[in-house]
């Protein structure tokens, strides 16, 4: 199978200021008195084309810093991230929109910010625009939008514009009940193809089974589990429970 995503031994690490006058001085000076955080930890995996693997975790396992590196958001402070066709990645939904364009030329804005050219822009832009429902405020300023509707704008261009390797990070609770059903349609639709690769980060193992194969479990930065989603399933739930069972040990020695 195609690979579409691999990472070889990656760590990423930041740098933890106190604020913004420490962290320019910190980039001028070099300080190495710096705190540092390791959000990922040496963590090497293969996905194919066509897979649906979803990413679990609790908050600060490092999901985000993961997508953000396949995004290319940021960088590895070392190994190496390989990414192979056009992602578009479902997280801030409204990020990229100029809230002085219309939502019509907003489309174009962000179809070019994927690499799309005008004319392939042209082509799809009837389907984002009858996806998203928001009528005629499409030809109206972002900056009158609800975030609703931006957020239903946003889903819409990057659902249609016919990616490669879709990365959806709890986007999926977009809008009303209704919209929200239909979101979930389209990229089971998508999914239907076979062609496009699914990484889905949620807290929602009821979704991640319902769109996913494979699961990968994230603990302070580190794999603890790559394989078959019942079985991340069960590794994320049992971490879960450990980690409240270790909360009500630690709140009853506080109150004895």
């Amino acid at each position: 199978m195609d690979t579409v995503v691999e990472f070889t031994n990656v760590t990423k690490t930041y740098k933890l200021y106190k604020n913004d006058k420490r962290r320019l001085i910190g980039i001028f000076s070099g300080s190495r008195n710096v705190k540092r955080k390791t959000a990922i930890d040496n963590v090497s995996f293969v996905i194919n084309r066509g897979e649906s693997v979803a990413v679990l975790g609790k908050n600060g396992a490092g999901k985000s810093t993961l997508l953000k590196m396949i995004t290319g958001v940021c960088f590895p402070t070392s190994g190496n991230v390989a990414v192979c066709g056009i992602v578009s990645a479902l997280l801030e939904l409204s990020t990229g929109f100029d809230k002085e364009f219309t939502g019509r030329e907003n489309i174009y804005l962000k179809g070019r910010l994927m690499g799309l050219k005008d004319k392939e822009i042209k082509s799809l832009e009837k389907d984002i625009v009858n996806f998203a429902e928001i009528e005629e405020y499409i030809d109206q300023p972002v900056r009158t939008y609800s975030s609703g509707m931006k957020a239903r704008l946003g889903f819409s261009i990057s659902v249609n514009i016919k990616p490669e390797i879709l990365i959806v990070d709890e986007a999926l609770s977009v809008g009303d009940e209704e919209f929200k059903n239909k979101c979930l349609d389209k990229v089971n639709e998508i999914m239907k193809s076979g062609e496009v690769t699914l990484i889905f980060v949620t807290h929602s193992t009821v979704i991640a089974k319902q769109f996913c194969s494979r699961g990968i479990v994230l603990a302070k930065g580190q794999v603890k589990f790559d394989g078959e989603i019942d079985k991340a399933i069960e590794r994320y739930n049992k971490s879960i429970k450990n980690k409240k069972r270790s909360a009500a040990k630690t709140n009853a020695g506080a109150l004895s």
